[in-house]
């Protein structure tokens, strides 16, 4: 979440007018996140997050919305989307695809508990059973295609250190495409600043714009990357196995899933390395930016090379 793009005060007043949502009392830019223009809302009803999309085109995003408004229907928690008077989520706002959705409570999780980890564990696997019900498709566009282009991008700019790294995980991961694992529909991005909690209480994850269809695995190798990790990039053992164990308890991963979780788990890794170095690299212009450190991703990479035995699942 950053500004890219400016709402002024006149022209948030128009749009909300198509909702039922009240009188606007304030609004004020998010500077975390990377892709969209994010905005919080406060109206005379309640409170809203109010996303300008970036990127993603018109035609894309009745997938994500069509999920968020399914999972939160179906117990998973989450922000619910808003309709505007026409019942429609989407609508347009300074010339870009735009949508409302609820403002949870609560704040992200700086260090994690493993009990925080557990629920967000369980979370995952019960977004993973639900979302089998959905009838919708999309391709991962952070997948082992766009790894490989954005490695290539890359290559003639990083040091010779990362560059080799580069070459040797693309090889590594050659056969990701070929898993045959499990697939549906993931969140693909739950990071510690895509889940809100009030202490140990969920109030929902957020941010479903990555969302796609790709190995189950996947999703869980990127959650328990950034919510199980050491400062030196390894996982803690009591937070990983929390995390782990509660959702096997809901969805036992299969005996393919576990020997293939070497590659999975490396390609998360790599995948975000990928993106932040692309981030530095090929900055966007805006109000607010939010960039994250490519060298924190390239450790927990390192990690997953260099110490196999720290993160297998039995």
């Amino acid at each position: 979440m950053s500004v890219y793009t400016i709402v002024e005060r006149a022209q948030l007043v128009t749009h909300l007018k198509t909702y039922s949502l009240g009188e606007l009392l304030d609004f004020q830019g998010i500077s975390s996140g990377i892709e969209n223009t994010n905005y919080f809302v406060t109206t005379t009803v309640g409170e809203y997050v109010l996303t300008l999309f970036e990127e993603l085109k018109a035609e894309e995003l009745p997938y994500f919305l069509t999920l968020m408004a399914f999972v939160s229907a179906n117990g998973v928690p989450s922000a619910q989307p808003i309709r505007n008077n026409d019942g429609a989520y989407l609508t347009t706002l300074n010339g870009k695809p735009a949508a409302l959705v609820e403002k949870l409570a609560g704040r992200d999780v700086e260090s994690p508990s493993p009990k925080q980890c557990a629920i967000i564990g369980q979370t995952m696997a019960n977004l993973h059973r639900t979302s089998l019900k959905l009838d919708i498709y999309r391709e991962n566009s952070r997948g082992a295609v766009w790894r490989q282009q954005a490695a290539e991008l890359l290559l003639p700019l990083v040091d010779n250190d990362s560059a080799e790294l580069i070459k040797r995980e693309l090889a590594f991961q050659a056969s990701y495409s070929d898993l045959s694992l499990p697939k549906s529909v993931i969140h693909a991005d739950l990071f510690r600043d895509n889940a809100l909690f009030s202490g140990d209480q969920l109030s929902g994850i957020i941010d479903f714009y990555y969302a796609c269809n790709d190995y189950l695995t996947y999703d869980i190798a990127v959650a328990v990357n950034d919510w199980c990790v050491t400062a030196e990039g390894t996982l803690d053992d009591k937070r990983f196995n929390a995390f782990i164990s509660a959702y096997q308890a809901i969805r036992p991963l299969t005996e393919h899933e576990i020997v293939h979780w070497p590659i999975v788990i490396r390609a998360a890794a790599f995948r975000f390395w990928l993106s932040r170095l692309r981030d530095v690299h090929f900055p966007k212009e805006g109000e607010m930016t939010h960039l994250k450190d490519p060298n924190a991703m390239k450790r927990i990479l390192m990690a997953r090379i260099n110490h196999p035995d720290n993160y297998g699942i039995v």
